[in-house]
């Protein structure tokens, strides 16, 4: 089941958002070659309880950190740990803030040091697919034109898109419907409503889509071990056009 929010209900998800946000961007500052995703997961927590909210994560179905810290070839649900960034590498952030009822979720990836000109490209491609899908989140548009409209760009620039994980609908839960897949064909599925409020979150990948999940049960990673960038904002369905609620301002 679909659930609208209302102009209230929109304006706490907006500050549950800024909180994410704002965690999100200081994980973008810290990530430096030296410094362990552990480390950066940490001071996401402090950021979000200093504000009053509680990481979404952080015990969501056993995950065992505040926020996901995925590196390289690691696509999503990478487990903080004392592992250390390296020059070169890419690292995805991915966190939520659950604040007066409401959850945001966010993510980005982010170049540690000198990275090579294809990081470059996939993390700008994986941004730009984002804002390509969340421009056709506006009310009696089909779900699949978002679909489409991140395939499409991802794949116009030699890239894939992963298949088995998705983008979601998200506020009293932190996984409501709709599900949101990253590939698809437009004027096809549900139609779109003001008061809709989604995570659009394009995971693309330089190889093929296939991906697989380590031993740890968490870590997905890309299954030729090639690199792969993630990028997620939560978004309001209005009828003004799409409003980003995982926005620093």
């Amino acid at each position: 089941m679909i659930i609208l929010k209302n102009k209230a209900e929109l304006i706490t998800m907006r500050d549950s958002g800024k909180i994410a946000a704002l965690a999100r961007a200081t994980a973008g500052e810290m990530a430096r070659p030296g410094v362990t995703t552990g480390a950066i997961d940490t001071k996401i927590r402090q950021i979000i309880k200093s504000h009053g909210a509680t990481p979404s994560f952080l015990g969501y179905g056993g995950f065992p950190g505040s926020a996901c810290g995925s590196v390289n070839e690691q696509v999503i649900h990478g487990i903080p740990s004392d592992r250390e960034l390296k020059d070169g590498d890419i690292v995805k952030i991915d966190v939520g803030a659950f604040y007066k009822g409401f959850h945001s979720d966010c993510a980005a990836t982010f170049a540690v040091g000198n990275v090579s000109e294809e990081a470059k490209k996939l993390i700008t491609v994986t941004e730009e697919s984002f804002f390509r899908g969340m421009a056709k989140a506006v009310p009696d548009a089909r779900l699949g034109d978002i679909s489409a409209a991140v395939q499409e760009w991802a794949e116009a620039n030699g890239f894939s898109v992963v298949r088995e994980y998705v983008g979601h609908g998200v506020g009293r839960d932190l996984h409501e419907d709709p599900s949101i897949p990253n590939y698809g064909t437009a004027g096809r599925g549900v139609r779109l409503r003001s008061g809709m409020t989604i995570a659009i979150e394009p995971m693309i990948n330089v190889g093929v889509y296939e991906v697989k999940v380590l031993p740890d049960k968490w870590t997905v990673v890309t299954a030729d071990g090639k690199l792969s960038a993630h990028y997620e904002n939560t978004v309001a369905v209005t009828d003004n056009g799409p409003v980003i609620l995982t926005a620093l301002a």
